[in-house]
């Protein structure tokens, strides 16, 4: 999950056997403001498999040196200060090659000699240690090329999570978490191996460590705030801040450690990302079995395996679980974007038998009747507008959205139809409404319908439905007010179909952001919905 600065191992074995004398080790400093300094020690080549590939030596040092084999010079790393030029700093690990000649079984020397002017006071350690010459330069790139396919496959994960964050209509946080968190790793695997693509002198050696450890620390917050997302893990800002807290106090307590501090902000990580998945198993969250698998899978690795590997290892290892989980939301997302498919149809089709209902035809066409019979030019109005009506609902059936003059316009065709079957006058009004504004198909005809069936016929004047629309910061809120005495009914019974289809076309298309009441005022029935911003 995160890393260490700690050397690759090398899972190629040398054909040398040898031993270092470390009590012939010494580093000799000139007075305390001189920079030079001596580093000696003594290796013994013990066996010799194969003489036909050259002897390699790797050094592991600080500041600008030259490199000695029994006295014999065989290499340098950057330049040495001397009076009148400054030093050129060299890099923290080179190869030399060693002569043939000099590379007989038994004991040799091997002398640094050099100039260190910055970072004295870290008062690093020499290492050298023999090595197939040619194997020397290859282990790095078997380890390489397997880490650039690792680092590719998650810049690739980051690019095309990011588009879909981008590209989708929900801004899931889990699934852009799960892009930075790839595209974090992505640059720690590039800045942990980048020492063996680019020359980086010994005086910038801690600058390479210290962006390691806040990718560290950063993926270390980010990974258990995704399975806390994913899992829907309650007490989120606490659970993060304690994680925050423990995560800053691995960071203090082992400053300028940095493979002790990286390990901990693992550990850490990882302790936090358990303790979560278990919860979720505990919940039976779907998911949650095998992302703690695959933790305790991790850990194992880690236990078995050298820490880089095995933590890259257990990273991946760590992906796969977290691609399983996106899965899993994206069939739930397919299996409920079918079931809205589904829901949607079934809304066209309750939208399309509001007015083909065998009761409406026939009372509507036996009113029709009368009307041809008592009165031809007002029969054919009542025709012309019956077609109206059927005209626009033909048009607004599959429509999940329409603009509220469309709906207006299907209110008043149902008022002047219901106008010439019941005798009654109704007269719609409206105020501060928005032309541009859009509305789920239908609603406010079925709140007209509802107030046409329990409202009493006046014995003057009209019923009159009047519609009025506010817009606020945070809200836009429509108000249908029907003057006219409403008709005596059970308390709290509601109007079961009617008010199904408004709750189901507004949750269709604002989800939960809306709100519905309906009730009786002094002046007759108000019906307000609430749509929020």
């Amino acid at each position: 999950m995160l890393t260490s600065c700690n050397h690759y191992k090398e899972y190629i074995t040398t054909d040398v056997t040898y031993t270092v004398d470390s009590d012939h080790e010494q580093i000799e400093w000139g007075n305390p403001y001189s920079s030079s300094f001596k580093f000696q020690t003594e290796i013994e080549i013990q066996k010799r498999k194969n003489t036909s590939e050259a002897l390699g030596l790797q050094v592991n040092s600080f500041g600008a040196f030259d490199v000695y084999w029994d006295g014999i010079l065989i290499g340098n790393n950057g330049k040495m200060a001397k009076a009148g030029r400054a030093e050129i700093p060299g890099t923290e690990m080179t190869y030399y090659q060693i002569p043939e000649r000099l590379a007989n079984l038994g004991k040799h020397t091997v002398t640094l000699v050099g100039t260190q002017t910055d970072l004295r006071e870290v008062q690093r350690g020499n290492d050298v240690k023999l090595k197939s010459y040619l194997q020397l330069h290859r282990s790095p790139l078997i380890v390489i090329s397997f880490m650039n396919l690792m680092a590719g496959a998650f810049l690739i994960a980051a690019i095309y999570y990011f588009f879909v964050y981008i590209n989708s209509s929900r801004k899931e946080l889990a699934v852009l978490l799960f892009g930075i968190i790839c595209l974090l790793f992505f640059f720690l695997l590039i800045i942990e191996y980048i020492k063996y693509y680019l020359y980086i002198p010994y005086t910038e050696y801690y600058t390479r460590l210290k962006i390691i450890g806040w990718l560290t620390f950063a993926i270390s917050m980010l990974v258990p705030w995704y399975f806390m997302l994913q899992f829907e893990f309650k007490k989120k800002k606490l659970v993060l801040l304690l994680l925050f807290l423990a995560l800053v106090a691995v960071y203090i307590g082992f400053y300028g450690h940095y493979d002790i501090s990286a390990a901990y902000f693992t550990i850490t990580a990882r302790l936090f990302s358990l303790l979560i998945a278990i919860d979720a198993v505990i919940r039976k969250v779907k998911g949650g079995l095998i992302v703690a698998t695959g933790l305790l899978a991790g850990v194992a690795v880690n236990y078995f395996m050298f820490y880089d590997f095995g933590l890259f290892i257990a990273f991946t290892i760590l992906v796969l679980c977290m691609l399983y989980l996106h899965t899993i939301r994206a069939k739930a997302m397919e299996e409920a974007h079918n079931a809205s498919l589904l829901f949607s149809s079934r809304l066209q089709l309750e939208l399309v038998k509001k007015n083909i209902q065998p009761h409406f035809l026939r009372n509507t066409l036996t009113s029709l009747i009368d009307w041809i019979e008592e009165s031809p030019k007002e029969g054919v109005v009542f025709i012309r507008a019956l077609a109206e009506e059927f005209d626009i609902m033909n048009d607004i059936a599959e429509d999940t959205l329409i603009p509220i003059r469309q709906e207006i316009d299907l209110c008043r065709r149902h008022l002047e139809v219901m106008s010439f079957r019941k005798e009654i006058c109704y007269e719609w009004q409206e105020e501060g409404i928005e032309e541009t504004e859009m509305i789920p198909p239908a609603i406010f005809h079925t709140i007209i319908e509802n107030g046409i069936t329990h409202s009493l016929p006046p014995e003057q004047g009209c019923i009159v439905f009047c519609l009025k629309f506010v817009r606020e910061k945070q809200f836009k809120q429509y108000t249908l007010l029907t003057f006219a005495q409403n008709r005596q009914t059970k308390k709290n019974k509601r109007i079961g179909t009617g008010f199904k289809y408004i709750e189901a076309r507004l949750t269709e298309s604002y989800g939960t952001n809306w709100s519905f009441d309906s009730h009786a005022v002094e002046k007759g029935w108000e019906t307000v919905i609430k749509i929020l911003n």
